[in-house]
């Protein structure tokens, strides 16, 4: 899977999950000014990734770091690089 599908499985499955347009979600996209995305979101978020994904995201520290669409597919991509 290429670096630009995995992007596109991450912001289709955001999309499905908070009902955002894919237009919205653009690499500058701040969770909570942009997306109106709050601390609550972000735990379903974790959820949908991890089973989208097939990986462990809840005890990773950077995932507290994450403010932007770009933050998050920088840190999936990493992920899915040292699962392969």
């Amino acid at each position: 899977m290429t670096d630009q599908e995995i992007i596109e499985r991450v912001n289709k499955a955001l999309a499905e999950e908070f009902e955002l347009e894919l237009e919205d979600l653009v690499p500058e996209a701040i969770f909570k000014d942009d997306l109106d995305l709050d601390s609550l979101d972000a735990v379903d978020m974790v959820i949908v990734l991890e089973q989208e994904f097939g990986i462990k995201i809840k005890k990773d520290e950077a995932f507290k770091s994450i403010r932007s669409l770009g933050d998050l597919h920088k840190f999936i991509l990493n992920k899915k690089k040292q699962a392969a």
